[in-house]
């Protein structure tokens, strides 16, 4: 989940004119391909993360027989976390999957390093597919990656057994039935991906500049109808409130099933987790208001997409991004629906009746409205960690409000080029 873009991106910088499209290859890659060809015989490695093996299995599985008549093919699954894509295949990109998964955030620095290829059917992919994921696997009007999910967002679950339907609606509300039950609402309340949530919709404003690298940001406005200390008075009374908890993303499913937590935001990637725990009582909404200037806020989110790369590198280009599409084609979206509960981009799969019956699916698309694609630089999340350390610590370090959230925003806008 750590939304991190590494310092090593900008190494790489230069390097992303040297490569183009699936159908375009060097000397040698022409030659392995046609020895490959001779053979019979394409070798391909596929990344998946783990809970995803089985069900990438089935598709390399459909992939061959499709194909049989083509090729004879020796295809690898590797089990690789998304999340640590862009870090493996910027250090050895040599060794890396030919076909694998990634989140949206990580796009611009895989094609800055040279990882990635255009993808050689795109008109194909944007008739397919949600325009939001779409215009996420895109970088200077070219594609670069197959849409695979709409749903690396995140949202609220909750215990239906302690909250209506109008309680979900308020933060505040949120915590104080959680309190009066000896429970809590958790959230990773030091993270810069769930602290943004704070920010989004109250007219403050976070954008990368046009160097890809650094951002800006002016969430330490001293003018306006909600400014930055209004916001940090917020944080600080949610912190010290008794129904609430700040705890590691990764934590809240195992607090919900020991029941000290009865609502938590979190993703797609908690649905099972949560389904086993509440059973008929689980419940997923999008994010509620929460108060600060004296007004009821929507809280906002980081919007996310999950796609399939194409190694540049890869020794058969051309049949990884026929395995890419086929991965994140319309049937194979449905049935990472049916065995992973994770939502499509596929226009036709989001739009089906099954998928409008499940609620966490639901939520992270109407939360989707109140959100933004996360893009930003490096300097952010370590300042965002620092901030929300220092909110949850209950002091200021002796810094006034103001001095503290001029803080934030100084380690925000720092450059992170040495």
């Amino acid at each position: 989940m750590q939304k991190k873009i590494r310092k090593v991106m900008s190494v790489f910088m230069v390097s992303a004119l040297l490569f183009s499209g699936c159908g375009i290859h060097g000397t040698d890659n022409v030659k392995k391909e046609e020895d490959n060809e001779n053979n019979n015989i394409v070798k391909l490695t596929v990344w998946s993360e783990k809970d995803n093996v089985d069900t990438t299995s089935k598709m390399v599985e459909s992939f061959k027989e499709h194909y049989k008549d083509e090729a004879q093919f020796d295809i690898t699954i590797g089990v690789q976390a998304d999340a640590k894509v862009r870090d493996v295949m910027l250090t050895d990109v040599h060794n890396g999957a030919d076909v694998f998964s990634f989140p949206d955030d990580q796009l611009t620095s895989l094609v800055a390093g040279g990882v990635l290829v255009e993808i050689p059917d795109a008109e194909k992919v944007k008739s397919a597919n949600i325009e939001e994921s779409v215009k996420a696997a895109t970088l200077d009007d070219k594609i670069y990656a197959y849409p695979m999910t709409a749903d690396n967002g995140y949202f609220m679950y909750y215990d239906k057994n302690y909250f209506s339907a109008d309680d979900v609606k308020s933060l505040d509300k949120m915590m104080s039935v959680a309190a009066s039950s000896g429970k809590k609402f958790a959230m990773e309340f030091n993270s810069g991906w769930y602290m943004y949530t704070f920010f989004g919709n109250t007219g403050l404003n976070l954008s990368i500049n046009p160097d890809g690298v650094t951002n800006k940001c002016n969430w330490n406005s001293e003018s306006g109808d909600i400014k930055g200390t209004d916001i940090k008075s917020a944080l600080s009374a949610i912190a010290s409130n008794p129904g609430f908890v700040s705890m590691p993303n990764g934590d809240i499913a195992a607090a919900m099933k020991s029941g000290d937590v009865i609502a938590g935001i979190s993703g797609v990637w908690d649905v099972m987790n949560v389904k086993a725990i509440y059973g008929d009582n689980y419940g997923a909404c999008k994010l509620p208001t929460y108060t600060v200037a004296g007004k009821e806020v929507q809280m906002s989110s980081f919007t996310g997409y999950k796609m399939m790369g194409v190694n540049a590198y890869s020794e058969n280009r051309d049949w990884a991004c026929r395995l890419a599409d086929w991965m994140t084609n319309e049937d194979n979206q449905k049935l990472r629906f049916k065995e992973r509960n994770q939502g499509p981009s596929n226009i036709n799969v989001a739009a089906s009746d099954e998928v409008k019956k499940v609620p966490a699916i639901q939520a992270v698309i109407e939360q989707s409205k109140y959100g933004t694609l996360q893009r930003v630089g490096n300097s952010f999340w370590d300042a965002c960690k620092d901030f929300g350390d220092t909110i949850l610590s209950g002091t200021n370090n002796g810094m006034t409000d103001q001095e503290l959230m001029d803080k934030l925003v100084n380690g925000i806008t720092a450059s992170t080029i040495k």
